[in-house]
């Protein structure tokens, strides 16, 4: 581990959009701290914690998450997954591998709630999955980040869901098992709930 300074996360204090960089983040090794914004309670919500701050912070786009680091101050979930990925040779190699990231990351519009789209949406990525190790093919990339976390919001939501697909099921058993990601699930890090914040209909309450 380089002792350059560490990145900034920022971030609601929920799971949300931060949970494939915090995986992403945890499995590279690289040294981050986050910081966490709370969202009041109803009826107001109130996000005074992160709109006090929003254009403090020198965002080209302020929004939330935000990445620092040093000069470069990264906004967009997937433009930060895209960032550290790059620092450790994760978007891909061949031709091939990098086609198949960039399905994969524009496909990711799988939300726990299209329940009744899930059956279908889900039989697309077992398919393209098909006999690979990881999405890309045979080596991990930012994307199994990002499809895992999709896929395991889907699963809290409807826990059988992935039971008509073997495939889906042994890329998730293989990436919780990658020891990086297994010692991060095990520590009192690990956001699992909330997924939303206070204001969602859905996944917005914190479990035990």
């Amino acid at each position: 581990m380089s002792c350059e300074s560490s990145m900034v996360l920022g971030y609601w204090d929920i799971r949300g959009l931060a949970h494939a960089i915090r995986l992403l983040l945890e499995f590279t090794d690289t040294p981050y701290e986050e910081k966490r914004y709370t969202c009041g309670e109803a009826p107001d919500y109130d996000r005074s914690q992160w709109l006090d701050v929003k254009f403090k912070l020198d965002l080209d786009f302020p929004n939330l998450p935000y990445l620092l680091d040093g000069k470069n101050k990264i906004t967009q979930s997937n433009a930060i997954l895209r960032y550290i990925a790059r620092k450790h040779n994760m978007c891909g190699e061949t031709e091939e591998e990098k086609i198949r990231v960039d399905i994969v990351e524009n496909q990711e519009k799988l939300k726990p709630q299209y329940l009744e789209q899930l059956p279908g949406q889900l039989k697309q990525f077992s398919m393209f999955l098909g006999k690979f190790s990881w999405f890309a093919g045979e080596k991990l990339t930012y994307v199994d980040f990002l499809t895992y976390d999709i896929l395991d919001q889907n699963r809290i939501f409807e826990p059988k869901c992935l039971d008509e697909f073997p495939n889906l099921k042994a890329f998730m058993c293989r990436f919780e098992a990658l020891e990086k990601i297994a010692a991060y699930i095990q520590s009192d890090n690990f956001f699992k709930m909330p997924i939303n914040n206070k204001i969602a209909q859905w996944g917005n309450k914190a479990i035990c």
